[in-house]
């Protein structure tokens, strides 16, 4: 990136609402939350639906959504199981399709245990990849015909590489890598993982999404950035080497401090 990047935020419908000139202001990628949940997608999502498409008429900024995640691992071995989140998957992909979202994001099937353990079994890391293909697979050939990219989000990673080369294994450009400094930062101070700027060197030109939170190392805090003590100088140095443009999501949980989160990094020079 050869100029200052722009930073986005993840947020639900209702919070668009209350954060609208913000966003329209400077055109910001933006990310909604609200279709993450079983209860919802499996309802009358529509309306929903149309209630964004209508806040966001004008909106120039890339959009996306959180994909669903709850209880389930996108690397099952129990066909039963994968057959569920294979639906709750592509349930995500056709609310981007109908709201015209360009990324979802999807949690890493990769645990800490995992990292201990992948070599203690012949063929274990190959059966994670093909569990996850099989369970990506429907929701895969959608996103590919909508122009939309599944991102792999590091939750319990402590290896920056393993989910890039779970992302490069699909071979197709509707999977891509996406990093959560909050979890990487976790990872690095309770499991000793890597700092956090050696995940988005690890990810490369293969990184399309980051989500922003400050923490303490300890626990997944999503406070406002500023709030914690993540390195962010080291991580904005790691982005600004990349050409892959990837869309830097402020993801915290009070969304009242969105605009600070935003104007804390402007005021160290590393975006707007």
């Amino acid at each position: 990136m050869t100029s200052l990047p722009v930073l986005g935020a993840a947020m639900t419908v209702d919070d668009v609402e209350i954060h609208r000139d913000w966003l329209f202001e400077k055109q910001r990628d933006l990310e909604l939350q609200s279709f993450a949940e079983a209860d919802v997608l499996n309802g009358d999502w529509a309306p929903l639906a149309a209630r964004a498409n209508k806040l966001l008429d004008g909106h120039e900024g890339r959009l996306g959504i959180h994909g669903p995640f709850w209880g389930f691992t996108i690397a099952s071995q129990d066909p039963d199981i994968r057959a569920v989140v294979s639906k709750r998957l592509v349930q995500g992909i056709e609310v981007c399709a109908a709201i015209g979202a360009t990324h979802m994001v999807v949690h890493s099937p990769y645990t800490t245990w995992s990292y201990n353990n992948l070599d203690n079994n012949p063929g274990e890391r190959e059966k994670i990849i093909e569990y996850c293909h099989l369970t990506l697979r429907d929701a895969l050939r959608q996103a590919e015909n909508i122009g939309c990219t599944m991102v792999l989000e590091n939750i319990e990673d402590k290896d920056p590489h393993i989910r890039v080369a779970l992302a490069d294994s699909f071979n197709s450009p509707a999977v891509a890598v996406s990093i959560d400094t909050g979890h990487a930062y976790y990872a690095h101070g309770s499991t000793g993982a890597p700092p956090v700027d050696y995940y988005v060197h690890a990810a490369g030109n293969r990184l399309r999404h980051v989500h922003l939170q400050d923490a303490d190392g300890y626990a997944d805090r999503h406070w406002s950035l500023g709030e914690g003590t993540l390195p962010w100088r080291s991580v904005f140095a790691a982005l600004a080497r990349l050409d892959s443009n990837p869309r830097l999501i402020i993801e915290i949980k009070d969304k009242s401090k969105i605009p600070a989160s935003a104007a804390y990094i402007a005021s160290l020079g590393l975006a707007e």
